[in-house]
């Protein structure tokens, strides 16, 4: 594990791109259907139990918040997509956020993708990889929750994904992830690190 990502903390939070910092260093956002367990995941990669609010609630984040793991580089949690619940009217606020965000932004560096390994590449999805594509950013994806599957299934369903992934853009990947288990943590770090440019100090 990377320590760097123990000092991750927040920063701010904006409700349009103007509001967002300066667009330099390196960001990595983090986005997912609502209650993929993306808050979870942020939290277990940043060893923080409540860095990131997790709710009950899906699509409870509405803003993009960012998140500074050092002065250069920062973490970037998404609004939740794909909740039936919320007004259209916000939610076509959230998606010109969101598009303008992944459209514009220069120092980002890469997209975490957060699927439920129960129901991976639903249709919210596939429309991000798929805008993902178009704008040629890379995206590594977690499967999360992979606790709840046996390890046959879970291990049956990552060999699929990375299948349909590889057919879709190069520079597609992914991971099963259990934030409950702290599985798979130390390998979402190492695509960080990639991203974020980092060298891993030596191991003790």
């Amino acid at each position: 594990m990377n320590p760097i990502y123990r000092q991750t903390a927040f920063l701010t939070s904006a409700a349009k791109l103007h509001q967002a910092p300066d667009d330099s260093g390196y960001e990595v956002a983090f986005a997912g259907r609502s209650n993929a367990g993306k808050s979870s995941a942020i939290n277990a990669i940043c060893d923080q139990k409540t860095l990131a609010r997790t709710s009950k609630t899906p699509g409870r984040t509405q803003l993009l918040n960012f998140f500074a793991v050092d002065e250069q580089r920062r973490i970037v949690d998404l609004p939740g997509y794909g909740y039936a619940k919320v007004s259209e009217g916000i939610k076509r606020e959230w998606q010109g956020t969101l598009a303008s965000y992944l459209e514009e932004r220069k120092c980002l560096r890469g997209l975490m993708l957060m699927m439920d390994i129960r129901h991976p590449l639903k249709e919210f999805d596939l429309e991000m990889l798929n805008w993902a594509k178009h704008i040629a950013l890379p995206v590594h994806v977690l499967l999360t929750k992979a606790d709840k599957l046996k390890r046959g299934p879970a291990s049956s369903t990552l060999l699929k994904l990375k299948k349909d992934l590889k057919n879709m853009d190069e520079r597609f990947s992914a991971q099963t992830f259990s934030s409950l288990k702290r599985d798979g943590i130390d390998q979402a770090h190492a695509k960080l690190d990639a991203w974020f440019e980092l060298t891993t100090p030596p191991s003790d």
